[in-house]
């Protein structure tokens, strides 16, 4: 098995150090991840600038890895389209994300959107976050990734263009409720924009802003971790509204031309 890991947190971040370190006991692992954090880039692709890849000593390790300047999608499309084009990638495993990558904010993820790169390419995937920002360990979550890595690559067929999301609770092992599948929860902000100036008198903007409290469905992956649940999402990026196809056909909009 050959697998191909990336993220958002950048190349020589924790988390994805301890996931490649696990994952390379059962497989072969190659690391293709931006050169520096790429946070909340979404899906973003580079288009209208050169990528520029630098092979790099992962920990001291015999593990290959590549730092990209650009952003976890591209490290994606550019690792398996172009750098390990002769070389079949089994599996696509992103993370370990500093911090949730939960409800709707899995829509401005870079860890999720290197995952769902991988499933347009149809090659099964997996992100993987840690349920608060308070990491003690990566060890437990990459120890889970690597036990259910296998059930994930036998079910390729079952899972097809669905991305596996993983959130790990931050508490003790012997405190975790179990495994949860479930549904993407809502995430809402109240944000706000603090302007400053620069010298030249020019305005700038930083955005901040505090989590919404929201009533979440029951089988929400929002309340499965703070449970302390391991929440398990199946993710599809067909954002077609199904429920409001007909209806929208109902309105005689195909009469227009």
């Amino acid at each position: 098995m050959r697998i191909l890991i990336s993220n958002d947190d950048g190349i020589f971040s924790q988390g994805i150090h301890v996931l490649a370190k696990m994952l390379n006991e059962i497989a072969e692992v190659i690391v293709i991840a931006p050169d520096a954090e790429r946070s909340a880039t979404g899906h973003a692709i580079t288009m209208h600038q050169p990528l520029r890849v630098k092979k790099v000593d992962f920990f001291n390790s015999d593990i290959e890895a590549y730092a990209v300047n650009g952003t976890p999608a591209d490290c994606i499309k550019l690792g398996v389209q172009a750098i390990l084009k002769d070389r079949n990638v089994d599996l696509v495993v992103s993370g370990i994300n500093n911090g949730p990558n939960l409800g709707t904010d899995v829509i401005y993820s870079g860890t999720v959107s290197a995952a769902v790169e991988a499933a347009i390419l149809e090659i099964p995937s997996i992100a993987v976050s840690m349920g608060s920002r308070n990491i003690s360990t990566y060890n437990d979550a990459a120890g889970f990734i690597k036990k259910i890595s296998s059930d994930i690559l036998n079910s390729k067929e079952i899972l097809q263009e669905t991305i596996i999301n993983v959130n790990y609770p931050t508490c003790p092992l012997n405190e975790i409720s179990g495994v949860k599948i479930t549904t993407l929860g809502i995430t809402k902000y109240d944000n706000s924009f603090s302007e400053r100036k620069d010298p030249r008198g020019n305005s700038y903007y930083w955005m901040c802003g505090d989590v919404i409290e929201m009533e979440q469905d029951k089988e929400s992956d929002i309340l499965a971790l703070k449970d302390n649940y391991i929440s398990v999402s199946p993710i599809h990026f067909d954002l077609t509204n199904y429920k409001t196809f007909e209806k929208l056909r109902s309105l005689g909009l195909e009469k227009y031309q």
